[in-house]
């Protein structure tokens, strides 16, 4: 796989009220591209916006592709990083509580475009220093705002 293109994507998903009208984020970059892409939901919750996000950068890419995915959710990253996802999955959406998965849409659809790529996921600090982290969170924003 190591022939594959390297492709970072930062990831932000905001809510109004959460429940409430959201908006989603992200920012694909390949060597010196950069792509920005935004959008909303009229009623959803931030959680879906994060999982939209992602699901959306790595839907964006038309090949299979060596993926480092930047989130400031804990959800997300800790969904992959930790196992939850896979234990999800095989445990048929069932939580370790034995209840329902919330999301599984959306688990889902990011299941399927994860398996297209080498992804790696990384945690940033939300609202610091890393400045395409404050690109998608604007972005995010604009998409509520336009929601509204």
């Amino acid at each position: 796989m190591s022939h594959l293109k390297k492709v970072e994507i930062y990831t932000d998903g905001a809510c109004s009220k959460n429940p409430g009208p959201g908006g989603w984020a992200c920012v694909l970059l390949y060597n010196e591209h950069r792509k920005d892409m935004y959008g909303s939901c009229a009623d959803t919750t931030n959680n879906r916006m994060e999982l939209t996000a992602a699901i959306m950068g790595l839907k964006a890419l038309n090949e299979s592709c060596s993926v480092t995915l930047y989130t400031d959710s804990a959800y997300l990253c800790n969904a992959i990083n930790q196992g939850w996802l896979a234990n999800w999955s095989s445990n048929g959406w069932k939580t370790a509580a034995k209840k329902e998965v919330e999301n599984q849409d959306l688990w889902k659809e990011f299941s399927e475009q994860m398996s297209r790529h080498n992804l790696t996921m990384c945690k940033v600090k939300g609202h610091s220093d890393n400045e395409l982290n404050i690109v998608c969170d604007k972005l995010a924003k604009k998409g509520v705002s336009e929601c509204k």
